[in-house]
């Protein structure tokens, strides 16, 4: 069999397998909470471009609300990414190393995890990678213009749109164009200027959506990173963000890319292909590693670097292989680990049925486990408390990823108005997530949009009489007249419903919340919360602890709830 022919029987069986199995997981909070951003499209969210957004709007307008349905593009994106990355090495270097750089990046634990479950990554990794093939035509073009270059720059977008990370290829690309003086010449070219110009219009949506809401994704991405607190030095996390790398990468894969970077390092003085590899390495890595100094990061946030760091640790592989015997062996033995742990990350339970009792709270897969019998469990709850209360309540959870698991796995999704999720988080004055931007339990609904809504369910005597206030509320006049025609119509709002309990003589807003007076049951997974978020105990008159339980798997403690019931809602104060 040719290694062409093993790549693709190799790539069909492991796409098919990541298919089937992609259904059988629950999904993470951040998938579910992904999915809201998806049924709430918008130019840009509170932490991310559209990508991921986009990507599941389609996937479940194409194969339905479900986890394969959110996921279906996952396994299809690590293909694409895989494919790409062997076209690559195989236009680098020649056929073996393109086969042996698919099956390394296949049997890489923080990859695989891409392949199974929809984020940001498997979106930012295949366009990086896209962004790679398309930059490398552009060059071997040169001096001459070519589409590659637009190309590049709308791949480089698209990424963006993904994941922020994925603009680093700007900054790649200028280094490695400036430090190779047969294409130093191209920065002032037009294919560099139409590049940088297809980007700037992929970061369109971006800059809009953040233009009208204060610049927000930026100060968040700050104190992500640590670069709004006080400056410090702290050696240890370094080192602790090093070892997360050999830990999701795999430790002989990560070491023996490590040392595919000296040999690199070495090769890129004279020879172009491993510089330009090695161009889409560094940066990345010397950017959150230098961040490291002083707060560990995500090991997720290097994972780009690993698309052209593959190619070279397959190249390296083979150079020394030729000069070492013990090399070929330790390569085999690396890839056997790494799918190892790949497979023991995917499934955990392999570990527990083997005899090894591990503990969720150390298990990563924790994440992915437990929300559909919790959210059974808080929909019991909630209905045997609106029996006992005699009315309906609303769901409140402790943080946006606890919220958005819960809600994708109730029965009864209920929402109580367009746009609201089935479940809120605490409301803060400052935005801290996407929930901010949707409609809210703190929120205030028009006395006139209301009436209108009520219209079509009114006899006509008393929809006649509030169809003529309604009017009147447009008739431009006088203050005294204004004040008139709006007493009028809450008399009148008022007749119509008065369950609302409307003060035409006081009411000067012309809105209500439709909250006021509620119960809210508010649902924390943090087992040290003894009492509700400290904003609702402002806003709720009283709360008690109704409920506490907990959620196990194979006998073992996986997640712990308490639930408390808050009731009285006041509209806070403004």
């Amino acid at each position: 069999m040719t290694p062409r022919s093993f790549i693709w029987l190799f790539l069909g069986v492991l796409t098919a397998l990541r298919l089937f199995y992609c259904s059988m997981v629950e999904l993470s909070p951040d998938e579910a909470y992904y999915l809201q951003w998806s049924q709430h499209l918008a130019p840009s969210y509170f932490s991310k471009g559209p990508g991921v957004a986009s990507t599941i709007w389609l996937s479940t307008h194409l194969f339905g609300v479900s986890e394969f349905g959110i996921r279906a593009f996952s396994p299809l994106l690590a293909l694409g990414t895989s494919l790409l990355l062997a076209g690559l090495a195989r236009r680098f270097f020649n056929e073996k190393t393109a086969l042996w750089t698919v099956v390394l990046i296949n049997c890489t634990p923080i990859f695989n995890a891409g392949g199974l479950v929809m984020t940001i990554d498997p979106l930012s990794i295949f366009f990086w990678t896209a962004a790679l093939g398309t930059f490398w035509r552009a060059l071997e073009k040169s001096p001459a213009f070519s589409r590659w270059w637009p190309l590049t720059g709308a791949l480089i977008g698209a990424g963006f749109l993904a994941k922020y990370t994925n603009a680093m290829q700007l900054l790649s690309i200028v280094l490695l164009l400036a430090v190779t003086p047969k294409y130093r010449r191209e920065l002032r070219g037009p294919g560099f200027a139409a590049l940088l110009g297809v980007f700037a219009l992929c970061t369109i949506p971006v800059l809009v959506w953040n233009a009208q809401h204060d610049w927000i994704t930026l100060r968040h991405l700050g104190e992500r990173g640590g670069l709004t607190d006080a400056p410090r030095f702290h050696p240890s996390e370094f080192f602790v963000y090093l070892g997360l790398h050999f830990g999701v990468y795999s430790p002989l894969i990560f070491g023996a890319m490590l040392v595919a970077l000296v040999w690199s390092w070495k090769k890129a003085r004279a020879h172009f292909r491993p510089r330009f590899l090695l161009a889409f390495t560094l940066p990345l890595f010397a950017l959150y590693f230098t961040l490291a100094l002083k707060q560990t990061g995500e090991p997720n946030w290097t994972a780009p670097a690993m698309v052209s760091l593959a190619i070279l640790t397959a190249a390296c592989w083979q150079e020394l292989a030729a000069e070492r015997k013990w090399v070929r062996p330790f390569a085999v033995l690396a890839l056997g680990f790494g799918a190892v742990l790949s497979l023991m990350m995917a499934n955990t339970d392999l570990l527990r049925v083997a005899g090894y009792p591990l503990s969720f709270d150390r298990d990563p897969s924790a994440r992915l486990r437990g929300w559909r019998d919790a959210a059974e469990k808080v929909e019991t709850l909630r209905k045997d408390y609106e029996a006992e209360l005699g009315q309906p309540v609303f769901l409140i959870a402790n943080h946006y990823g606890t919220a958005s698991a819960l809600a994708f796995y109730l029965r009864d999704k209920r929402r109580e108005g367009p746009g609201h999720p089935p479940i809120y988080c605490p409301m803060s004055a400052a935005p801290g997530n996407q929930f901010y931007f949707w409609p809210r339990y703190d929120g205030t609904v028009r006395y006139a949009d209301l009436a209108r809504d009520l219209l079509p369910a009114l006899e006509p005597a008393p929809r006649a009489a509030l169809t003529a206030a309604l009017a009147g509320l447009e008739v431009p006049g006088t203050p005294e007249q204004e004040t008139l025609g709006r007493v009028r119509f809450l008399k009148e709002l008022k007749e119509a419903a008065p369950h609302l309990g409307i003060d035409e003589q006081s009411s000067e807003e012309m809105g209500f919340s439709p909250f006021t007076g509620r119960t809210a049951l508010y649902i924390t997974d943090r087992v040290k919360e003894k009492k509700p978020a400290s904003s609702l105990m402002r806003e709720f008159g009283r709360w008690k602890m109704i409920a506490e339980f907990e959620i196990t798997e194979r006998g073992l403690p996986l997640r712990q709830f308490r639930v408390f019931a808050c009731s009285d809602y006041r509209q806070p104060e403004l």
